[in-house]
Order: structure tokens, then sequence, then C-alpha cells
């Protein structure tokens, strides 16, 4: 299908080419067929390329700037430090993809023998240009890192996705209901602010029936290097992803302490773990990601699948 007004009612909709906005539409006679809510057939190519693929796991977050890539990058190094383990990391935050630079790549999608990149971050001349795409654009690219990049054998395929619950998050789940999610990580940070739209976050993994593996709390509280007195940055002020994991009844797998090593490590592209192996948000992180592993290897990761319209 061609480009869509952004206030398309859907192919599935039951004004599909009979709407208002329909009218104009390049795609207005196929939607009034019928023909356009038939299934992607890219979703079965999917599944025969995803064969090759153990565990996909997604990361989300409800707010922008709780760290989410930051864990996405860190749990890809801390994976793939077993040099057995196959790794990849797919970035899917198409208008802010920030995991090259995280990462350390300049044009090359191996951190490691171990470990692969895949990011729109790639395909820009430079880092500072803008990509200016609606959703259905946005969508088609996703569709080709699923479909058309050769990720080979992989044990772990980790997904980057954007802050909220939009196409990019419809799309990745969509694409690979048929060949099995394991499960998301929700980032957040204590303040009620983001835990509100992880609230949000939360209830979308259940409308999909996406998998909660848990929440990592991030940002939990600041430990100086000098005085080791502890300090709440982001104070819980609503009890912070505890409570709300309490509440909601979804696991919640730890929590990371600020540490300004991550951010530093971040923007010189390389992994927080060899630059502060000690530091309490190096054990948090370790802890966060055996239970991850322990969940992917676990009965329960096979249960549920993801609906796939």
């Amino acid at each position: 299908m061609e480009e869509v007004p952004h206030d398309c009612p859907g192919a599935d909709s039951t004004q599909a080419g009979r709407g208002a906005s329909c009218q104009g539409c390049p795609n207005q006679r196929l939607c009034a067929s019928g023909a356009g809510a038939a299934p992607d057939p890219a979703i079965e190519e999917i599944k025969e390329k995803m064969k090759t693929v153990k565990h996909k796991i997604l990361v989300l977050s409800g707010k922008g700037g709780v760290g989410k890539s930051t864990f996405s990058a860190h749990l890809a190094h801390g994976l793939a430090e077993d040099e057995n383990t196959q790794v990849a990391l797919l970035d899917t935050d198409i208008c802010g993809p920030s995991i090259p630079k995280i990462m350390g790549l300049e044009g090359e999608q191996y951190v490691e023998d171990n470990l692969g990149v895949m990011s729109v971050g790639f395909l820009l001349s430079s880092p500072d240009d803008a990509v200016i795409w609606r959703g259905p654009k946005k969508n088609g690219m996703i569709k080709q890192f699923l479909r058309d990049v050769d990720w080979g054998d992989v044990d772990y395929l980790l997904v980057d996705t954007p802050p909220g619950t939009s196409d990019e998050h419809l799309s990745v789940v969509q694409y690979l209901a048929s060949a099995h999610i394991d499960g998301a990580v929700i980032i957040t940070t204590p303040q009620e602010v983001s835990l509100q739209d992880v609230r949000k976050e939360i209830s979308f993994c259940h409308k999909v029936k996406l998998p909660i593996i848990g929440v990592v709390e991030n940002m939990s509280g600041f430990v100086c290097p000098r005085c080791k007195k502890e300090s709440q940055i982001f104070p819980p002020t609503t009890g912070g992803a505890e409570a709300m994991c309490r509440d909601l009844k979804v696991p919640l797998l730890g929590k990371v302490p600020l540490d300004p090593h991550i951010g530093k490590s971040c923007d010189k592209g390389q992994s927080f773990f060899v630059e502060a192996p000690d530091s309490p948000a190096t054990l948090a992180y370790r802890s966060i990601i055996q239970r991850i592993q322990e969940f992917c290897s676990s009965p329960q990761s096979k249960e549920e699948s993801p609906i796939s319209s």
C-alpha cells in the first residue's frame, strides 16, 4: 500500500475506503474492496527468518529519558560477555536512533564477533540528519529490519523501542507474533511522572498479549562515591516501581542506581561493565540480566503469543 493519510481509519475498519479521510487516498479502492485487510505476507516471511533466533526480548518505556536505550545496550553487553552466546540488538527508534552512539559504532554493525547491531542510524549520511517519516514508512523500515537483515543463528534478539505505545511497538509485536516473543522488559524511573506512563505500557502489553518479563527501576538513588551516603535524586513519592509492581502484580527485576560512569561510558561508546566493574550499578545490572536469562529459559516464556492483527 502507498503512504496513507495520518487520520486513516485503518484497513480493518468498517469505514475502510469509505470514510471522509479516504477521499483522494491512492489506496481507497483497495481498502474498499477488503483486500487491504488481508494478512501481511511479511509476517510468515519473518517467522521463517526468525527460526534461527532463540529468544526475542522487547525493551519498552512509557516515558522518554528514563535510560531505556542505555539499558538495552548494556543488556546486550552483559549477555555477550559469554563468547558462546550470540546477541543481536535491533534499534527501532526510527526518529531518535541513539544505539550506534552508545555502542561506539560508526558504520560498523558488529561490536564483537558475537554482538551485532542494526539501526536506521547506519543509513543516515550524518548523525545530525532528522528522520521525518509518518507511521507507514516507519513500519516499512521495521519490516525490512526483521525480514531482510541476515540475523543468522542468534541466542538473543533485543529490540530497543522508542517511548510510548505507537506504530513502532505495534509493528514489532505484529510482525513477530508468529515467531514468538519471549516478553518485554519495561524501564522506568522512581518518580510518579514516569510511573503513570509505565502503567499505560503495562496496559499495552496486556492488550496485545505480550508477556512482561518485568520492570527495571532505573536511576534509583545515588550513592556518593566519597561519603557513600545515598540520596534520592528522583524521589519515589508514590512508592516507586516497587509499589507499582506490587499493585499491578508485575515482577520487579531490580533497581539500578545512578552512576556518573554510565553516562560517560555511553558517550564514549564503551561498556559500563568494563569501566566500573565494582559499581553498585554494575552489580544491579548483572542481577537483572540473570533474572531475564532465567525467565527466557523457563516454560512460562513460551505460554502466550502476541496478537497478529
